[in-house]
């Protein structure tokens, strides 16, 4: 049986393509949310950018691992402004379907924003530079 060769990922090399190519933050502001200089910022993304090329154009996986980093809780708002925070793990079990206040279903995530997803306060945008 073949196996499928991959690409291993930081985790840090995977916020640094997330904040920039996800985001589309400019460097100096990833570096900062990062807590890094920019040019360590740029020497992360061009690591993590290459990784996904080779896993892309080579047919390899991808393995995200290891790093520094901390889990967060998620900040929920209600229609009747009622919010309340969820910590990750619950998240990853059971993502919120009702305000545990009022129990009404219309809910919102309010930090951190979730790019697309109701709430994140984003709506439609012109991005600058190349479409492709």
């Amino acid at each position: 049986m073949a196996y499928l060769q991959e690409v291993r990922l930081s985790v840090e090399e995977a916020e640094a393509i997330r904040l920039k190519d996800l985001e589309g933050l400019e460097q100096e502001e990833c570096a900062q949310k990062m807590n890094i200089s920019r040019t360590t910022f740029a020497r992360v993304l061009g690591l993590g950018r290459q990784k996904m090329a080779d896993a892309l154009l080579n047919g390899k996986s991808i393995r995200i691992e290891g790093g520094n980093f901390e889990m967060t809780v998620r900040r929920f708002r209600c229609d009747n402004g009622h919010e309340w925070n969820v910590p990750f793990e619950v998240m990853v079990e059971s993502p919120p379907q009702f305000c545990p206040t009022c129990s009404t279903t219309s809910i919102m995530t309010l930090w951190p924003r979730v790019p697309g997803c109701y709430g994140d306060g984003q709506g439609k945008r012109r991005r600058r530079g190349r479409n492709w």
